[in-house]
């Protein structure tokens, strides 16, 4: 699932993603199963870029909540600026990696004439904070970059292997508490 926030919400539109319908034929097996369980396209539009936040307020939920992982740096989850236009994303990015997400980013990347602070944030800094920066102009390379880290994310937590999925209803869910 795709929750973004931004000027990509044009293109994400344009090509079907964010409807519920449509969206349908770009999404896995699994993902189809929850988007039309919950009648939800696979991307979903959050807002601005300024409305970032709310990501982080989903992916703390889906900790707290869920029960998937300790911490945000655990779940299966990446960031991505493909074609930043300002420094404000550079912010917001910076945001997310202190957060525990990993975040990759194209087009151009501002600190590669410091060997010492570009090492520092596309390496060190995920010891200290969970997340880490990544930069790839090529968007098929940032695709492969983020699936890697996801699929390693997804193998630690044990969520890796197919198993049958049990579509909970509310009767079900009371029994639970």
């Amino acid at each position: 699932m795709v929750l973004q926030t931004g000027c990509s919400a044009i293109a994400c539109a344009k090509a079907g993603f964010l409807d519920s319908v449509k969206g349908l034929n770009y999404a896995g097996k699994g993902l189809r199963e929850v988007c039309e369980a919950v009648g939800i396209p696979p991307v979903i539009h959050m807002g601005s870029c300024v409305d970032n936040s709310r990501i982080l307020m989903a992916a703390t939920c889906v900790v707290k909540e869920g029960g998937l992982g300790d911490d945000i740096s655990e779940l299966p989850a990446a960031g991505a600026a493909p074609e930043w236009m300002s420094e404000k994303a550079l912010s917001i990015g910076q945001y997310f990696v202190s957060s525990g997400v990993f975040v990759v980013f194209g087009v151009t990347w501002p600190t590669f004439g410091s060997k010492n602070l570009t090492k520092y944030l596309f390496e060190d800094i995920e010891k200290e904070v969970g997340g880490k920066w990544a930069f790839e102009p090529d968007p098929d390379k940032m695709a492969d970059l983020m699936l890697k880290h996801i699929d390693e994310k997804r193998r630690k937590l044990g969520i890796d292997k197919a198993r049958e999925r049990v579509l909970y209803d509310m009767a079900m869910r009371r029994e639970l508490e």
